[in-house]
């Protein structure tokens, strides 16, 4: 069957759209609330502290996926096999191909890059730490407030 090239277009357009979305969507939270599955029901050191600042910061997005990287390729190999004839059109295939991919990923690494905040904490022991993790509905921690270091493994978070 052969479609039209602006209905083809138009198809493999809105598939990588459609993956790029979803690719956020699957990306790891990282608030403070956020919990993988293999960290529920597992025992965490509970320290507590006071807030000493809180500093906005960007977490980066994402930039060894394959959903940016493989649809991009996808779009810019079809739009570079349709220009020229033959030998010409392959060469263009692969290097829209090569392009698209980049292309792709870096706009997966902006659709998945997220707002978070630097957290310092002085712990009730004396200690002072500092966390980076996502902010949840623009609810930043403030100077002076009470929290909880919850502590496994390498994984800590700060939460009310």
């Amino acid at each position: 069957m052969i479609f039209p090239k602006k209905t083809m277009r138009g198809t493999v357009l809105g598939t990588i759209a459609m993956a790029l979305v979803l690719s956020g969507c699957a990306s790891p939270g990282l608030t403070g609330k956020t919990y993988s599955q293999s960290e529920a029901r597992k025992v965490q050191t509970v320290r507590y502290g006071t807030v000493l600042s809180a500093t906005p910061v960007v977490i980066e997005g994402r930039k060894d996926g394959v959903v940016g990287t493989g649809a991009g390729a996808i779009v810019g190999g079809i739009a570079g096999s349709t220009i020229g004839a033959g030998k010409g059109s392959s060469i263009a295939a692969v290097l829209g191909a090569v392009a698209g991919g980049m292309v792709g990923q870096a706009i997966e690494g902006n659709a998945t890059r997220k707002q978070g905040q630097e957290v310092t904490v002085r712990l009730s022991n004396g200690e002072t730490l500092s966390i980076v993790q996502e902010v949840q509905n623009q609810a930043f921690f403030r100077v002076g407030e009470q929290v909880r270091l919850l502590k496994r493994g390498g994984v800590a978070r700060i939460v009310y």
